[in-house]
């Protein structure tokens, strides 16, 4: 059996936090598509077109990850892509408490697994909200956003 995760978010902007959990989850996966969802109570800082280019050129050089946009809820698009898990990141407690209930609603509805990974130590203080807030002031944010794969 193939083991298809999808990573959804909105990825508003994707930052290396998001990175950091795509790069150590790919060992775990035969494919990761990454879900840029359509969230139409936010009001986007980049387009959809916009997030999807950039993930894309993160990672032109994996075949193993593919990147597309939804805009249905995410266990549906787990299905339409049939995606056998869903993973997700967890930066605090309050993180880990709202993915277990969506997990458990998914597993109950399809059986389809939640994997959670911790985000690494030096990245827990990084949000896509906090990154569009400095932006926003006109702030330098590089040292957030990922570069390309090297191969």
């Amino acid at each position: 059996m193939c083991r298809i995760a999808i990573f959804p978010g909105s990825f508003d902007p994707f930052t290396i936090g998001h990175d950091s959990v795509v790069r150590r989850a790919l060992p775990l996966f035969d494919k990761i598509i990454i879900g840029v969802g359509v969230n139409a109570d936010k009001k986007p800082l980049f387009t959809v077109e916009k997030r999807v280019e950039f993930i894309k050129s993160l990672y032109e050089k994996e075949p193993r990850i593919e990147v597309l946009a939804y805009d249905t809820l995410t266990i549906a698009f787990a299905q339409k892509v049939h995606a056998n898990y869903i993973l997700r990141g967890l930066r605090s407690v309050r993180d880990f408490e709202y993915e277990r209930d969506i997990a458990d609603l998914n597993k109950q509805s399809t059986g389809i697994e939640t994997i959670l990974l911790f985000t690494e130590h030096q990245y827990g203080c990084i949000s896509s909200s906090a990154i569009r807030e400095l932006i926003s002031y006109g702030e330098d944010v590089k040292k957030y956003l990922p570069k390309p794969l090297e191969k």
